[in-house]
């Protein structure tokens, strides 16, 4: 039958079967009821029914509300309505009670914050709350409802989690609609209008108010509503000349004298007014700044007032000082800045420390908020990650050990002996100790096999395909001089083009390789065959070092032979022989400064520097003059300059005809 109803029916049904399950408390009853109809329609006529309910109880108690708003929950978990109700109930029940029952509701909602966090609710009722709150908060007066504010947000800090990005301030705004309006009279000195006048012994503490401090104190307000300002030099400037007047007025000005006089005064009062003169200390009225000139000077007479101004002045200070995301880089002060804030925020804490009651104790309080302020910073500086629990730390031995009670720590001496018992080495550290005595010599850990990433000469040559040499090249003569006897044979004749050089460094070493695998097959096939082969391996740098010994005397010996044709002659001999060879002659040196037309690439891939061809540029002519300049600097300077390395060179920036012209001349 309640399939075919339709939704003005159910609703009606719904609400009655509702009122019952209500009034006993029955949740089981409105269950029952609602099984035979879909779901989607079920939802819907019973979230109407649950609202159509609420009006009959909007007359009763607060306690009634508070019983009906958790039935619906319940209703919820049983998917009978949907998870939104309940807040939806929530913001009807506010918009229908008046400011001191919306206070009294509201510690419901306080309370339930844990159910409000559940998976089933947060997702679909963290908007319908914060519109709610923002809806109550618009209701109430910042000046009259300030503790009615006051948990209102703290409600919603505690309802939503720190990373969520509707309540914070990621890019640092400030409200610049919160203007401060002043003006008036602009008398010499502002009188105060009221009855009775505040009486001071001392005549000297009398502030007297002009027109021109009150203007000064109320533009602060500016600075403070838009700290950017000060970033500008001008306002700056205006800045700080404000802030010397006010602070100069508060140093000046002290509270010790009022605070006596209310003393005087309280003497005077029957012993029945103690208890409201304790209420009325404990209750502070919070009003939006009222800036008439004639209450100037009983505002700074007032503890909290002036407490309230100081610590603007530090709130401000912070942010100028600190390092903040979204600041442009030409928001900076200057070091003399600088220098004025750390001076005035020290004076400004000595005012809180001498602002009555308890001066010390708050401006220790304030400096520690102001601390933790730091943390929060850098946490939005970070983009606002998410907060995670810490996981728990991990059982250790050490731990347990600590557990148990501390071990007598041994004295080092003792451990060192220990270990120089041992042949070892005590480095202090349990990683190093290890470490550095896997071997005692460490030249010889690093000659390891496990150390050597050389590659055998063989393998490596094997790659060569005789087409260019590049860094190929470059890594094979470094093996060579490595692994090669012959790389060390000295010979008169000049090394030609590098492919050429590596081509028959390979065969000589294949023919090598051939005649030993030949050798070790003979010496095999001697021992027998009852006996396993036996490899004859020797340390290759061994062989090498042996070979090169051998080839440097039979080559010193030839080398004598040949370079000293008399024993008059030795040294002398040699090194006009060597010249011979390195050195270019003064006719090969005209003969190919007159074919470098592109000398100017040459001298780059000798190692000019841009300036030093200009120079060559401008002190010669033509360019066979700079070209020759060029040649016979680098043949006078250079160590490595030789006929040689310059045709190597040459041929391979392709200058053919140049190298052609080298070779000829004599």
């Amino acid at each position: 039958m309640t399939d075919k109803l339709g939704f003005d029916e159910l609703r009606v049904k719904y609400k009655d079967v509702l009122s019952k399950a209500f009034s006993t408390n029955n949740v089981e009853l409105l269950e029952s009821f609602s099984k035979n109809t879909n779901e989607t329609d079920r939802k819907a006529a019973m979230d109407q029914a649950y609202r159509d309910k609420l009006l009959e109880l909007l007359v009763e108690e607060p306690n009634t509300l508070e019983k009906y708003v958790s039935f619906c929950i319940e209703s919820c978990r049983r998917q009978m309505v949907t998870p939104t109700m309940p807040v939806v109930l929530l913001g009807d029940i506010f918009d229908a009670l008046t400011l001191n029952k919306c206070e009294k509701m509201f510690t419901y909602v306080e309370n339930g914050v844990n159910i409000w966090r559940e998976e089933l609710f947060f997702v679909a009722c963290k908007n319908n709350l914060l519109r709610m709150c923002n809806d109550l908060l618009r209701r109430l007066s910042r000046s009259q409802n300030t503790v009615f504010c006051g948990r209102i947000l703290l409600f919603l800090a505690k309802f939503f989690p720190f990373s969520e990005r509707s309540g914070l301030n990621i890019v640092s705004e400030f409200n610049l609609e919160n203007l401060t309006e002043f003006g008036g009279d602009s008398s010499s000195t502002l009188k105060d209008s009221l009855d009775e006048e505040m009486v001071i012994d001392d005549d000297k503490n009398k502030l007297l108010i002009d027109y021109n401090l009150y203007c000064r104190f109320w533009s602060l307000q500016d600075f403070f509503r838009n700290p950017n300002t000060c970033y500008n030099k001008i306002q700056w400037k205006t800045f700080v000349a404000h802030s010397g007047s006010v602070l100069s007025a508060f140093s000046s000005y002290k509270l010790e004298s009022v605070e006596l006089q209310k003393s005087k005064l309280n003497r005077l009062k029957p012993v029945n007014s103690d208890m409201e003169t304790q209420e009325n200390k404990e209750q502070h009225y919070f009003a939006k700044f009222l800036t008439n000139q004639k209450l100037l000077e009983l505002q700074l007479s007032d503890s909290n007032f002036r407490r309230c101004v100081l610590i603007q002045f530090l709130i401000l200070f912070q942010y100028l000082t600190s390092t903040v995301k979204f600041k442009m880089e030409s928001q900076e002060l200057k070091s003399d800045q600088l220098d004025w804030v750390k001076e005035t925020t020290s004076l400004v804490y000595k005012l809180l420390a001498e602002t009555p009651p308890n001066g010390k104790r708050f401006a220790e309080c304030v400096k520690s908020i102001l601390k933790r302020e730091e943390h929060w910073n850098n946490w939005k500086n970070d983009g606002c990650p998410e907060f995670q629990k810490p996981k728990p730390p991990v059982q250790t031995e050490s731990t347990e050990e600590s557990k148990r009670g501390k071990k007598r720590r041994r004295p080092v001496g003792e451990i060192i002996k220990e270990y120089e018992s041992q042949d070892k080495v005590f480095m202090g550290n349990n990683d190093l100790t290890k470490l550095w005595n896997l071997c005692p010599d460490n030249l010889a850990a690093c000659r390891t096999k496990e150390r050597d990433f050389m590659p055998s000469l063989e393998s490596y040559l094997a790659g060569w395909d005789g087409a260019g040499a590049g860094g190929w090249g470059w890594r094979a003569l470094r093996l060579l001089a490595r692994r090669s006897p012959h790389f060390f044979v000295h010979t008169n004749n000049p090394i030609g083009r590098l492919p050429d050089y590596l081509d028959d460094m390979v065969k000589r070493i294949t023919r090598e390789a051939a005649a030993n695998a030949a050798n070790n097959t003979n010496g095999d096939a001697s021992s027998g065959t009852n006996e396993k082969p036996i490899k004859q391996e020797q340390n290759e740098d061994e062989m090498a070092e042996e070979q090169i010994e051998t080839d440097i005397i039979k080559e010193e010996d030839t080398a004598d032979m040949e370079q000293v044709p008399d024993s008059t002659h030795g040294e002398d001999d040699d090194k006009v022989t060597r010249s011979k060879v390195t050195m270019i002659t003064p006719t090969q040196l005209d003969a190919l400064a007159s074919k470098l037309t592109d000398w100017k690439k040459l001298a780059a891939k000798l190692g000019y520097k841009p300036d030093e061809i200009q120079f060559f540029e401008t002190e010669n002519a033509t360019d066979i003059a700079r070209a020759k300049n060029m040649l016979q600097l680098w043949f006078d300077d250079d160590e490595d300059a030789s006929v040689e390395n310059l045709l190597y060179i040459m041929e391979g920036l392709e200058m053919t005809e140049a190298c052609e012209t080298l070779k000829n001349a004599k």
